[in-house]
């Protein structure tokens, strides 16, 4: 026989939000009592490429302007760390930002001379053959260091470290070279927050 639920069967979601609109993970922890048991489903989802938040530094912090102005600036995007499967986090990033006007190219070296969603895959940033407004880091935080080179040998924008990607010397770097510097930071999650989509999914995105 199937279990029924109890009247009394408690659901406790908790989500840490941090960072604006997005903390390292997203938590979700679901408690369920049925009858005659407890069971405690307890489900994680963690968006960090780096180590536990308790290691992490103090969060930086951004205007809204400032990250506004920076996505609408760019409009080609070289994604350094961009993956084939469709169920990596790159995967999901980059075709959220090319649904959004952006085109954007994948660099892998694994995956070179393939497609990603529609786009050839370079080996590294100097052997894309058009100009790039923004590069968006994949990778840890000590490979943004060289990532980071590479955006400024190639005449880039701007360079984005990814959630967990935290690198002060690559950034005082970028941007004593001219290049805006967005570091911990997602640009699917930071587009939704800024221009209304996380609201639709019942988020506080701090942006009326």
């Amino acid at each position: 026989n199937m279990l029924r639920m109890r009247s009394t069967a408690r659901l406790l979601v908790q989500i840490p939000l941090a960072r604006s609109a997005m903390s390292h993970s997203v938590f979700m922890k679901t408690r369920v009592q049925f009858k005659g048991m407890n069971q405690t489903a307890v489900f994680q989802r963690c968006f960090s490429t780096e180590a536990s938040p308790k290691s992490d530094p103090e969060p930086l912090t951004y205007d809204d302007s400032y990250i506004k102005a920076v996505l609408a600036e760019a409009r080609t995007i070289a994604m350094v760390g961009a993956s084939p499967q469709w169920n990596r986090p790159s995967y999901f990033a980059m075709k959220y930002l090319q649904a959004k006007g952006y085109r954007v190219i994948p660099v892998n070296p694994a995956a070179a001379g393939k497609h990603i969603l529609g786009e050839l895959v370079y080996g590294d940033l100097k052997s894309i053959p058009v100009p790039i407004d923004m590069v968006d880091i994949f990778r840890n935080s000590e490979a943004a260091g060289p990532i980071t080179d590479e955006a400024i040998a190639i005449g880039a924008k701007i360079v984005w470290m990814q959630l967990g990607v935290l690198n002060a010397a690559a950034a005082a770097k970028a941007e004593a070279a001219g290049l805006k510097v967005v570091q911990d930071r997602c640009p699917k999650i930071e587009f939704s927050r800024l221009f209304g989509e996380l609201g639709w999914h019942g988020f506080n995105s701090g942006v009326i």
